[in-house]
């Protein structure tokens, strides 16, 4: 009888299994490389947070929205840069870099500045084109553009003209693209204006005014304004820009616009009737200037414009301290720009402070640094242990130009004046003059108006200095010698544009 062993039913004997346990001991060595991994920092624990949370686009455009609106156009300009390192294909927010980088420039002193930051904005205008080229608000700013580079102080004038040329024809295609569009009409509009074609103008204008968003729009109503002060209508101007600053409440460039019309109405006030009739109006002027300085010093905006104007202002009124202390406030700014030193100079001159003026003009026009970068802001010397103001700063002269003539001119002309036999400053002066006569030469048409008063100028301070090399004695007093018409009194233009 064969008895078979009993089936181990519930104690089974246990069995290796070869890959059971190759797998357990690739799970193990797995563990054990990832722990490693884990303490080196090479691979990071799940639903850790990062270093820094990844923001949205819209949260950029809508901060570069916020800081336009406050104000602060390069904070503004940051947040739409950072927005496109984001979304580099978004043509509406490289179109409205463009238009902020344009207006941007009007914050700026420097000539070679605003046509660098022009230049920028139409780099990004192009780029705006090229990603959605049938898109209307694209090509309409694209035309804003390419209209505030044509600017007769950045460029000469067939360059100007080509830029006018284009905008024109950008303008056209926006039109035709929506014949709707409110900025594109208002665009025109200046365009047309910048080529002296009134009426057009005026009816591209009155197009966009009628449409139902002009209200919501500072662009229409900063252009009507343009327009208006260019028929000489400055009143009717002024209160256009108070709507721009109504939608706008911030852009201290419009309140400067504003100011600058009041300050054109009480100048033809006090030619007729004197400064004090005019007061009033220039106090006027003041508060636009003074608002514009309080809300840049709100937003932590170093903008010396304001300051600028409000030296301009007190130097029409003959209050030429305060004048004075307002341009060095605006070095405290920028203490190494050339123009502002050229913009003291000026009012030391008017204030019939020749010897301090030429510290000024020498740093404006052949630069200067240390000791001399001090005296030409009013300072006796440099002392950095008293302040910041005190500190010595390195300043690069500016270029003979259209729009630093005066500078050469009149320091030419004070240094002939204040020459004596034993303190002859002659040989600066008639250099000056030399290069002073080979850019009215250079350039007729950019003098046509004012070469005369120039040539009457520089030919009195070249009598001084012929009459200290025959006998040793000025011909002419520092008045005579420096009779020139009030220098530095000369308005702001609208735009930048001719």
């Amino acid at each position: 009888m064969n008895v078979y062993p009993r089936r181990p039913l519930f104690n089974r004997k246990p069995q290796s299994n070869i890959y059971r346990m190759f797998l357990w001991v690739m799970l193990i060595l797995g563990g054990v490389w990832m722990i490693q991994q884990i303490n080196r920092g090479e691979i990071k624990p799940l639903f850790e947070p990062t270093p820094t949370p990844t923001r949205s686009v819209n949260s950029f455009l809508l901060e570069g929205d916020a800081n336009f609106t406050a104000g602060d156009v390069g904070a503004a300009i940051t947040a739409y840069q950072q927005a496109l390192e984001e979304n580099p294909n978004d043509a509406q927010t490289w179109a409205k870099l463009a238009r902020i980088q344009a207006y941007s420039s009007e914050f700026l002193i420097l000539n070679e500045e605003k046509a660098t930051r022009l230049t920028e904005a139409l780099e990004s205008a192009k780029k705006a084109v090229d990603l959605a080229p049938e898109d209307s608000y694209v090509r309409a700013v694209h035309a804003f553009v390419l209209d505030w580079n044509a600017n007769s102080l950045l460029y000469p004038s067939d360059k100007v003209q080509k830029f006018l040329i284009d905008a024109d024809q950008e303008a056209l295609i926006a039109l035709n693209l929506d014949n709707t569009n409110t900025l594109a009409l208002a665009y025109y509009a200046e365009i047309s204006l910048d080529q002296q074609k009134w009426d057009q103008a005026q009816q591209y204008i009155n197009q966009a005014l009628a449409r139902e968003d002009a209200d919501q729009l500072m662009d229409v109503h900063r252009i009507n304004a343009y327009l208006l002060e260019s028929l000489g209508d400055y009143n009717l101007a002024i209160t256009e820009y108070d709507k721009a600053i109504a939608i706008e409440p911030n852009f201290t460039f419009l309140h400067r616009r504003a100011g600058a019309n009041y300050r054109t109405l009480a100048f033809a006030i006090a030619n007729r009737e004197g400064v004090e009739a005019a007061r009033p109006t220039y106090e006027k002027s003041l508060e636009y200037f003074e608002k514009a300085a309080r809300i840049n010093e709100q937003i932590n905006v170093q903008d010396p414009g304001p300051y600028l104007s409000i030296a301009r202002t007190y130097s029409q009124l003959g209050e030429f301290f305060i004048a004075a202390r307002n341009v060095q406030k605006a070095l405290e700014f920028q203490p190494t720009n050339a123009d502002i030193y050229g913009q003291l100079g000026v009012i030391y001159f008017r204030s019939r402070n020749y010897e301090g003026s030429i510290f000024s003009f020498e740093c404006a026009i052949r630069g200067c640094s240390g000791d001399k970068s001090c005296q030409g802001r009013g300072l006796l010397k440099c002392n950095p242990v008293a302040g910041p103001e005190f500190e010595e700063h390195t300043i690069i002269g500016l270029p003979i130009a259209p729009n630093t003539i005066v500078y050469y001119y009149t320091y030419g002309s004070v240094l002939a004046a204040l020459s004596r036999p034993r303190d002859n400053k002659c040989g600066d002066a008639m250099q000056i003059f030399g290069e002073v006569r080979a850019e009215l030469n250079a350039n007729p048409k950019e003098y046509a108006d004012g070469r005369d008063t120039i040539i009457n100028i520089i030919e009195a301070g070249e009598t001084i200095c012929a009459s200290l090399a025959e006998d040793g004695l000025p011909s002419l007093s520092v008045e005579e010698a420096t009779s020139t018409p009030q220098a530095g009194t000369s308005e702001l233009t609208a735009t930048p544009t001719p």
